[in-house]
């Protein structure tokens, strides 16, 4: 395999992966519970508003490990 062969492959995966957060992004208000689960952080104050959306975040990194992982496979 040539380095312009690995580059190329690297240059197809980043732009598969800008493709789905677009999609993400584009589509993701439609998506049921994502940033409204339980375990998100929301703290509202008077001129202050604080959001984390923590167990959002961990279920997202689990299906991308996942997804990740089979493409990996050879």
């Amino acid at each position: 395999m040539s380095p312009l062969e690995g580059l190329g492959k690297l240059l197809l995966l980043f732009g598969v992966i800008l493709v789905v957060i677009g999609l993400i992004l584009i589509f993701g208000a439609k998506i049921p519970y994502i940033g409204r689960l339980p375990g998100d952080i929301y703290i509202k104050k008077d001129n202050f508003t604080f959001y984390f959306p923590l167990a959002t975040s961990i279920i997202i990194s689990i299906i991308l490990t996942l997804i990740l992982s089979l493409l990996n496979r050879r």
